[in-house]
């Protein structure tokens, strides 16, 4: 049996093998997140805080691809756009960005 619900930009379809049920996941397309964001922060996002958050999800691609230098940088941005820009405690604590933005914090 296939699946018969469409995917769509965030969520893919998948279906187990031995079951006519099918799950939700999401879709990992960190390449067009990071040009959209990139995208954004060129056309010019208005608010200080809105141009923090595109980098923070910048940046959180970055790590999730094993970019570090970039995703330091990318913190670094999000800093100067927004002087107060923090991450939530559920942010700071993730195993990927959490210690590259806490260096970039204990930097300032």
């Amino acid at each position: 049996m296939s699946c018969s619900a469409p995917p769509s930009a965030l969520c893919s379809t998948a279906c187990a093998p031995t079951t006519t049920r099918c799950t939700r996941r999401p879709r990992r397309n960190f390449a067009e997140a990071e040009r959209a964001l990139q995208e954004a922060l060129k056309t010019g996002l208005a608010s200080a805080k809105d141009r923090a958050n595109a980098h923070k999800h910048l940046a959180f691609v970055y790590c999730t691809s094993q970019r570090a230098p970039a995703c330091e940088a990318a913190f670094r941005e999000a800093r100067h756009a927004d002087p107060d820009f923090t991450l939530s405690r559920a942010e700071t604590g993730h195993p990927q960005w959490g210690p590259v933005y806490k260096k970039v914090a204990l930097a300032r």
